[in-house]
């Protein structure tokens, strides 16, 4: 008795027509990637240094006080020795210089005198400001012969007379929003979850910033809580986004976001000299990104009691309403895709 013989499948026979397929070679798809890679490295170089690099006084609102003659000779002064580096207003007195110091309205001030020049600074606004200022009336005075003193209006704490504490707080924000918005996500077990954990992260992340800042560095004396609510609200305008972007995008939409606010809102923030020493332009941009916005409320609330940042809290406001109205698309659109047909 014979066994049945089993036969394989005969294989389709090919087109004598169709052209051969050709194979990339290894050479190419090396030197593609290698060259892609390059133009990459070299953008990433440019947003992460040319802020920095072409950064500088550019129409920076200062106050002169003094009689008319020797308020007209600084000004002329300055426009020749800094062209474009500031933009000066003429007040009546000190005090009300000190004011618009202190209401963020003027980033410093010069008060011309018979025997030199005053500088009036705000160095937990901007210590490059600061400095920049301090050295323009120092060069002023030396020129006619005279000295130069230096008053710091809004001076930073002891602890930290540089502020690097809140100037350091660009790539903790911006990390305190990507991780949260995509850990939540997959971990919880359904949307609703994932946005309260993202909501109580925040909160709680603002808290622990704060802390950090007051009680470990001294970048912060007072103002604890809304330093705290200012760091919360910038968490929550990065997370909730990004969170927004996966649900109605996925991993494409949420990779996106994340590459913007790592790679444009980092470097564009300025937080750490304020948007003002930027170049004209790519401060404004920075602004209109959670990382830059967060960066001058948190500011504000801690050394200038909230001055200068309701622009910066609607920003961020905006961002988590933006974020929240993605994530009530996405929520609407899985529960109508599992409703069956």
């Amino acid at each position: 008795m014979s066994s049945p013989t089993s036969s394989a499948p005969a294989a389709p026979a090919a087109d004598p027509e169709s052209p051969p397929k050709r194979t990339r070679s290894p050479w190419v798809t090396l030197v593609g990637l290698t060259a892609g890679l390059g133009v990459i490295l070299v953008v990433l170089l440019g947003l992460f240094i040319l802020p920095s690099l072409k950064s500088g006084p550019t129409d920076l609102p200062i106050g002169l006080v003094g009689d008319a003659p020797a308020v007209a000779q600084v000004d002329g002064a300055l426009a020749d020795a800094a062209p474009g580096a500031y933009e000066t207003r003429e007040l009546a007195t000190v005090a009300e210089l000190r004011a618009a110091i202190e209401d963020r309205e003027l980033v410093a001030g010069l008060v011309v005198e018979a025997d030199g020049i005053d500088a009036y600074v705000a160095s937990a606004g901007s210590t490059a400001i600061s400095g920049t200022v301090s050295a323009t009336a120092q060069a002023l005075a030396a020129a006619n012969g005279t000295t130069a003193t230096v008053t710091d209006v809004v001076p930073l704490p002891d602890a930290d007379p540089t502020g690097i504490g809140i100037g350091g707080l660009a790539f903790p924000l911006v990390f305190g929003g990507i991780v949260p918005a995509l850990a939540f996500r997959k971990l919880a077990p359904n949307l609703r979850w994932a946005v309260a954990g993202i909501v109580a992260f925040s909160a709680v992340a603002g808290i622990i910033v704060a802390a950090v800042l007051m009680f470990v560095f001294g970048s912060i004396t007072t103002g604890f809580w809304p330093v705290a609510g200012s760091l919360a609200l910038g968490t929550a305008a990065l997370a909730l986004p990004l969170a927004g972007l996966q649900e109605v995008f996925g991993g494409k939409g949420f990779t996106i976001g994340a590459m913007v606010m790592m790679f444009l809102g980092n470097p564009l923030a300025g937080i750490a000299t304020t948007a003002a020493w930027l170049p004209a332009g790519i401060g404004a941009i920075g602004q209109l990104l959670p990382p830059g916005a967060a960066g001058t409320l948190v500011r504000a609330a801690a050394y200038f009691d909230g001055a200068g940042g309701a622009g910066a809290a609607l920003t961020l406001a905006v961002w988590v309403a933006a974020g929240a109205a993605l994530l009530i698309i996405g929520g609407r659109r899985s529960r109508a895709a599992s409703v069956p047909a």
